[in-house]
């Protein structure tokens, strides 16, 4: 296993869910601090303190919670058994095409952390990527 990433202030990165709940989640945030005890400070994009104020959640993080954003991967649509990110709940979450509506652009998605089966328009849904020695690689078919 490599060693973890070194981040510099303005990194974009993504938080990745490491407590009960958040299991297989992935939080978009941009490095604002970093500490000398080998943690970051970061800011959220998309989670709130509250929804009255509207200002972006800071977190201390040690770098094995954060892993650089993924590349974008362009895709027209998804396959059966390919593993995937749907946007839910202000964070990416994995699951695995299990149906296919083309024609309307739906897409059944299991998750394995909920046992749940949900439909979901291509839009909300992006490749699932891991990052390998620091590389980029597609999961599933």
């Amino acid at each position: 296993m490599a060693p973890p990433r070194a981040y510099s202030i303005f990194d974009k990165v993504e938080v990745i869910g490491y407590e009960q709940g958040f299991l297989g989640s992935y939080y978009e945030a941009t490095v604002v601090s970093v500490l000398g005890d080998g943690r970051y400070q970061v800011l959220y994009k998309n989670l709130i303190e509250d929804e009255e104020t509207k200002i972006p959640i800071k977190e201390k993080l040690f770098p094995r919670v954060l892993r650089p954003r993924p590349p974008r991967v362009r895709t027209v649509e998804f396959k059966v058994g390919q593993n995937v990110d749907v946007f839910i709940n202000e964070g990416w979450w994995i699951g695995k095409i299990v149906a296919v509506d083309i024609e309307r652009s739906l897409y059944m998605v299991y998750f394995r952390s909920t046992n749940k089966i949900t439909e979901y328009h291509s839009s909300s849904i992006r490749v699932h990527q891991d990052l390998i020695d620091g590389l980029w690689y597609q999961s599933g078919p």
